[in-house]
């Protein structure tokens, strides 16, 4: 049998629940003040080549072609202090434009974060690092791949050994596929650098758990035998 809640708790619950969701508008409030505070500096400099801008993310997310305001983001990242602020200009490094030149200070940013606990940021910076990473920074990615403290992250690391061309890309992703966490983008990579050597081992996923990785394992399986035959 239902217990009527009596009128005066009723009217203290939602006093109390309106109390708490002003708290919270009023917390994101003064976040976006931080952050667009934290952003002025910057963007007076790209107002100085032409980018007239409210956010840093204005850049991708209004489609921008802002080839010309990579230096300027390259010589902002190890300034910005503000993370909300940074995770934005790592987004906007997200782009082919931005390779091979923001490889070496992206791996810089993620060691600097690497016992971060905002781990929003250096999953950006692994995704960054998927898109402009080459084999200048091979070594660095191995290195980090392998280190599972850094959790989600390490997917879009596995992803980024796919830009590369040392033959060791291929042996590193091999090891990577008895990882659970990476094995699935270790497949992908593997399809795009088309390594004939990896096709017994990929081979075992068709008939893995995940339906994800079983499309994976057979796009990069066609990938690779469409390039043998």
């Amino acid at each position: 049998m239902s217990v009527k809640q009596p009128k005066g708790n009723a009217k203290h619950n939602r006093q109390n629940s309106a109390r708490i969701l002003d708290e919270k508008e009023q917390q994101r409030l003064r976040i976006i003040e931080i952050n667009k505070q934290a952003s002025v500096p910057m963007l007076a400099d790209l107002a100085e080549i032409g980018f007239q801008l409210e956010w840093i993310s204005d850049l991708y997310s209004k489609k921008l072609n802002y080839k010309q305001a990579i230096p300027i983001l390259l010589q902002w990242l190890p300034r910005m202090e503000n993370l909300d602020v940074k995770e934005d200009i790592v987004r906007a490094l997200s782009v082919p434009w931005a390779k091979p030149i923001a490889a070496r200070l992206l791996v810089v940013e993620f060691y600097k974060l690497r016992n971060e606990s905002n781990t929003g940021i250096k999953w950006a910076i692994a995704n960054a690092l998927s898109v402009v990473a080459d084999d200048s920074v091979f070594e660095e990615i191995v290195k980090l791949v392998q280190d599972t403290s850094h959790g989600a992250s390490r997917t879009m690391l596995a992803l980024s050994l796919g830009n590369m061309r040392n033959p060791q890309a291929q042996d590193m992703l091999i090891s990577l596929l008895v990882d659970d966490l990476v094995a699935g983008q270790a497949i992908v990579a593997l399809g795009k650098l088309k390594s004939k050597k990896a096709l017994p081992v990929i081979e075992r996923f068709l008939t893995h758990p995940k339906g994800w990785v079983r499309r994976e394992a057979k796009t990069a399986m066609a990938r690779i035998t469409k390039t043998s035959s």
